[in-house]
Parts: structure tokens; sequence; C-alpha cells
């Protein structure tokens, strides 16, 4: 590898995926694109998302409620678009998967009906510093049933002066409570470090004590291999606005493995989970989807998945193998570049970058401790066009999104990057 502008140019030259960044709206700054490396935050605009969403909108006025049937893709049938496309992102059968909701409602929805404490078995191991929404909905969850969080949840941390957590403390905790646990349930890749935790590993234990495993996607979900299916996993959720580039507060989508379809489960029930045969003789007696299906509770919010119709045929179209062997290059160079960096500051001054280095580890995202520097250098990325993202108390994530970020992008960035730090005086 080498920190050049020819290298970069020449990268960006041999990538089959590179057409695909014309497909995306790019910020500007200065009247050019910025550095956008904020995949795992917000996904850019996919171009077609305008012209889906403008097609609903037009089918809406020339047929009001008859939409429903008489649109291009009609409205009734309208989630089952999603089906196939997510089933290959999560490694799952079609009928495992269904978009639907957002995030943290899917999660309390499929607590709901797996997270089933007795007093015998009642706990909830998850990783210590899990995104807060997990947090939240963990301990609401474990209150629900008349437990306190301090009793009912174990939040597993990395080893003091550690920022990782190892598959084998992992491993070690849930044969520790294992007569006592009810759920595992931990974030597929921790949104602060970046670490892609051991999903078959961790589920295979689980199961083997007794417990359910579920996992939240959301910073997975189009970012790394996932086979949930294969892995046993019973159920996860996942939100769209991040890699999935399906906008702010998009729709967002769950997996139930196919054991459970067409079980007796406890669940909160609505009409759209209800078997479409008989869905519209309006009988008081819910008689669930034998799919994923049977999860839904209202009908499709059309306008918000048209957009994430858009981004996941972009995912198909480039194929999820090809996006992950760019995404491992791609970050491999964002890893070269920041250790180039390192290589030339002056005493006071490092960049520690705390997500793993083994490739089967980590998606596409760096989280970076700027040491001697903090949140000021995030704020100069920012004035000079750079899109990072900030996390308290001390990291900056860097996530080089291989739908269409290229090497030229991590270039600017190593360049805009050395030329801030140098001119820091500490």
């Amino acid at each position: 590898m080498e920190f050049s502008l020819e290298y970069a140019l020449g990268q960006d030259e041999k990538d089959k995926l590179r057409d695909f960044r014309s497909q995306f709206i790019f910020p500007q700054h200065d009247n050019k694109n910025v550095v956008y490396l904020t995949g795992n935050s917000l996904g850019l605009q996919p171009k077609n998302a305008k012209v889906y969403l403008e097609e609903e909108l037009k089918a809406w006025g020339d047929f009001g409620v008859e939409g429903h049937f008489l649109a291009q893709r009609p409205w009734v049938s309208y989630h089952e678009l999603f089906s196939d496309h997510l089933a290959k992102i999560v490694g799952a059968k079609a009928t495992e998967v269904v978009a639907m909701n957002q995030l943290t409602v899917n999660l309390h929805l499929l607590l709901t009906t797996f997270y089933r404490p007795t007093t015998q078995r009642y706990k909830i191991i998850c990783e210590a510093k899990a995104f807060p929404s997990d947090q939240y909905a963990l301990a609401s969850q474990v209150e629900l049933h008349g437990f306190s969080k301090e009793e009912a949840i174990i939040e597993i941390a990395p080893n003091p002066g550690e920022h990782l957590i190892s598959t084998e403390k992992i491993l070690a905790t849930i044969a520790e409570h294992q007569s006592e646990l009810a759920l595992v349930m931990i974030g597929g890749v921790n949104y602060f470090s970046g670490q892609f935790f051991d999903i078959a590993s961790i589920t295979k234990a689980a199961k083997a004590a007794g417990a359910k495993c579920g996992w939240d996607l959301a910073h997975a979900a189009g970012n790394v291999p996932l086979q949930l299916h294969e892995w046993g996993v019973d159920f996860a959720c996942w939100c769209s606005y991040k890699y999935l580039n399906s906008g702010p507060g998009s729709v967002g989508g769950i997996f139930v493995h196919e054991q459970y379809h067409q079980q007796k489960l406890l669940q909160m029930a609505g009409w759209w989970g209800h078997d479409k045969t008989s869905r519209f003789k309006m009988e008081d007696t819910f008689v669930p989807m034998q799919s994923a299906e049977r999860f839904q509770l209202s009908n499709a919010p059309v306008f918000i998945m048209a957009p994430h119709l858009a981004a996941l045929e972009l995912f198909s179209e480039a194929g999820f193998q090809n996006l992950r062997e760019k995404s491992e290059t791609l970050t491999a160079y964002l890893e070269f570049i920041i250790e180039h960096i390192n290589a030339e500051l002056k005493a006071g001054i490092a960049l520690e970058i705390i997500t793993p280095k083994l490739a089967n580890e980590r998606g596409c995202q760096l989280s970076i401790i700027a040491h001697g520097l903090g949140k000021d250098l995030h704020t100069k990325l920012t004035e000079s066009g750079v899109i990072t993202d900030w996390r308290e108390p001390n990291v900056i994530r860097m996530a080089p999104a291989p739908l269409y970020n290229s090497f030229v992008d991590l270039f600017r960035l190593g360049t805009i990057l050395k030329q801030i730090i140098l001119n820091t005086n500490v």
C-alpha cells in the first residue's frame, strides 16, 4: 500500500463496484463532494429513492385507496418486495425476514415473545456499553416481569485497560450463569468499538445453556457477512438507515428462525400479522401467518419503504460478497493511512485504533481515540469537509462504505487529517 494519490486512483480504477458511487447523492463542501465516512450512522441517499417515492405519491393521487391493488407495486403486498433482498443480506430464508416498524419497536416486540423469565431462569446477558436503546429495552423488559436490572441483567465488559470483549469471556459468562439464563442479547457489531462478535459461537453456547439468543444488527446488517438461519439464531432486528442507506428513521426489519413459524407463541398481535388469506374477513381471533410476517402489527408504511426498496436493489445488484471484499480492502487502506500518519506525529499525539485488526472481527468501521486532541479534531475534520462521527467520551468513528466510498476518499481524509494534526499546538 502507498499513501499517494496515484495509488488511490489506481485502486479505484480496478474497483469493479466503482460505478455504484454515481448512484448516490453526496453533500457538498466548497463545491466538492464531502469525504463522507458516516455510513455507520446515516447512509447516503440513493438517487432512485426520490424516484421510487414520487411513484408512490403519484399512485396515491391517481388511485386513492385503490392504490393498494392498482399501484405499480401494490401496497397491500408491498412488504413482500423486501423479503428476498433482506434474506440475502442477513443469511436467511425469505420467510424468516420482514421489513416493519423501527428497530427498538421491533426489539420490544421480539423480547415480548422470546424473553419469558421464570423464577429460576430470568437473567439476560448483554455487552457493556451496548447501544443505549438496547439497554433501555432490556431494563424495561425485566422490570415489566418484576425484576430489577441489577439482579437480572449481566453486562460483559472488556478487561481493564482493553477495549474489546473476547469471545472466550462471553462463552465463560454463559457457562457460569447457564442455570439462571433466559436470554443472550448482544449487538452484532458494537457501535462504539466496531467489534464484530462471533455470532455463531455465542448463539451455539446460549442455546446449549437452554437460553434464547437474539441480536441487534443495527451496525451489522449490510456491513458484515451474516448467516442467521445456519447459525440457529432465534431472532434478530436491525435498522435500515445506516449501511442500508434507506433514509433517516426508515423502516426496520426482523428475523425469526423458521422453527418458530408454526409454533403457538405468546406475541403482540396486529392485523397485518394475521393469515393474509382471511385477513380481510375482519374476524376477532388472531390467526398468525406461518412466517416472520406474523409479528407485523400494521400495514406497510409505503412512503418510508420506497427509499428502502431503492437501496436494497443496489445491494442485490452489487452482490454482498463483492461488497464485503471491497469493504475489507478499503478498511485496510484506512488503517494503513492512520498508521502512516501516526509514524510522523510528535510527542503527546497518537491515533489509537481500538477496533479489531482482523478482518473477520470487524466491519468497515474503525473507531479511533485521538490522544492529545479529543473532540477538537472531529470538529476540524467537519469544518474541512470530512464527515466523521463522534461518540462520547473519546472516539471518532470512520466507516468507508463500499457502495459509495473510494480509495481517493481515504487519501483525501489522510491528507486533511495530517494537515490538521501537524498544525495543532499541544
